[in-house]
């Protein structure tokens, strides 16, 4: 009986001394408890945003073709007088002239000018020197076994749009190369040859006849947009705006503030499936295009008020995690990397440019880039990216899209991201205000 009394005892001194020792509202400030976030929140450092676009850098630099070979002996081609019909860029992981590779060139131009880093710059010099060359050296009529075959001969937006926005860039940045011819050509394609509906809205017979697909905006505004700046020309600017306003007639649910994916001219329904990449090339197309339009064009107001519109229905959707969803308006869809790169670009680019407020709107971005920053690996490779996507009408084909980390379209998205976000940070203050990140306001 003693030895169950002194258990006893014994217990009751632990239980004593244990909740005398927990933290209770008494003892401590609750609110200052420190929560278990799944991603860092943190107010990121320039300094360590440089290093994830370092990492990045470096992966895309051993990765991808800086010189063309003779299929034949491997040999580097280096007389362009003298093409024949065996050339092909050295083997590398990603493809120099795709649409996910304009966006990196434009990715790697954005990163030289926020960061003074000429590695940037010298990675697109270098690739778009090669373009430049091999399209001033090769017989236009007879040019199916060339490496730029889809430059010189462009079947879609696909092929034209995110390049030639890239080339121009690179041009008002200082590019040596002569690649105007490139950028006339491309541009050609989007204005006069590409198809569209009858009010003029570029479209696709794929997979139905006369398909607006949202990704055809970024395929060709911020092309337009780059080339009205760069010709003088308005008309270019015009068709830029027409663009805008009637793929967001039809796809833009301004309850939600998301756009649909896909809409089909012959169908009596349209179904509303919000896919997460397929709005960042929307909102990006808008900031892209207020970038250069004049503030006194008709049209400009009427950009703005979209753009804000989107990135408000935009930032009602991000995740606890910093990340928004393979489908925006499903949490059951997966965390997709390459569309919260776009969107913490795209919103962190309207902050700096004043498109929107950036009381309300940067603490979204910074969350955003902490997430993407943390789906960069060791490497420099980008995990969680969904990989080419077409158009489906059923929530499967979305829900189950693989992801790939040669998925091309995760990397200039994060180099736009990172270079933006460091602009935003050079030129704000941010503080962690009774636990939440805020904006540094003087006061």
């Amino acid at each position: 009986m003693k030895k169950t009394n002194q258990i006893l005892v014994f217990l009751f001194l632990v239980t004593f001394t244990t909740v005398k020792s927990q933290t209770n509202d008494a003892t401590t400030p609750l609110h200052l408890l420190q929560p278990e976030y799944p991603t860092p929140y943190v107010i990121p450092e320039t300094a360590n945003v440089k290093v994830v676009l370092d990492r990045v850098y470096d992966f895309l630099e051993h990765n991808t073709a800086s010189k063309v070979i003779n299929k034949k002996d491997n040999s580097e081609v280096t007389n362009f007088k003298k093409l024949g019909n065996d050339i092909a860029f050295e083997q590398g992981a990603f493809r120099l002239t795709s649409y996910e590779w304009g966006v990196t060139y434009a990715g790697m131009l954005l990163t030289a000018e926020a960061t003074t880093d000429k590695n940037y710059e010298n990675y697109v010099d270098k690739r778009l020197q090669l373009i430049a060359d091999l399209y001033a050296n090769t017989d236009l009529k007879n040019s199916k076994g060339s490496p730029i075959h889809s430059v010189i001969e462009p079947h879609a937006l696909d092929d034209a749009g995110a390049l030639c926005a890239a080339f121009i860039k690179a041009k008002k940045q200082g590019l040596k190369a002569n690649i105007d011819p490139v950028i006339n050509n491309l541009i050609t394609f989007i204005s006069q040859k590409q198809q569209r509906l009858s009010d003029g809205t570029l479209a696709r017979n794929r997979p139905q006849m006369n398909t607006l697909w949202l990704d055809d905006m970024f395929m060709s505004v911020p092309a337009l947009a780059q080339m009205g700046a760069y010709s003088g020309d308005v008309k270019y600017f015009d068709d830029a705006v027409k663009q805008v306003t009637q793929f967001s007639q039809r796809m833009f649910n301004a309850e939600k503030g998301l756009y649909m994916h896909g809409w089909v001219e012959g169908m009596a329904t349209h179904p509303q499936f919000h896919w997460a990449r397929a709005n960042g090339w929307a909102v990006m197309t808008m900031v892209e295009l207020l970038e250069t339009l004049p503030k006194n064009h008709p049209g400009y107001p009427k950009v703005l008020a979209q753009l804000q519109a989107h990135i408000s229905g935009l930032q009602k959707y991000q995740d606890g995690t910093g990340f928004w969803h393979q489908l925006i308006d499903r949490n059951d869809t997966y965390l997709e990397t390459s569309a919260t790169a776009i969107y913490a670009y795209s919103i962190a680019r309207a902050i700096n440019r004043g498109y929107v407020d950036k009381l309300a709107y940067a603490p979204t971005v910074l969350l955003a880039w902490n997430a993407v920053a943390s789906k960069v690996n060791a490497k420099g490779q980008v995990e969680g990216t969904c990989v080419g996507t077409g158009m489906g009408f059923d929530p499967a084909f979305y829900y189950y899209r693989p992801i790939n980390l040669f998925a091309a379209h995760g990397y200039g998205p994060v180099l736009l991201a990172g270079a933006e976000v460091i602009n935003m940070l050079k030129n704000n203050q941010f503080e962690i205000n009774d636990s939440s990140i805020q904006l540094k306001v003087k006061g």
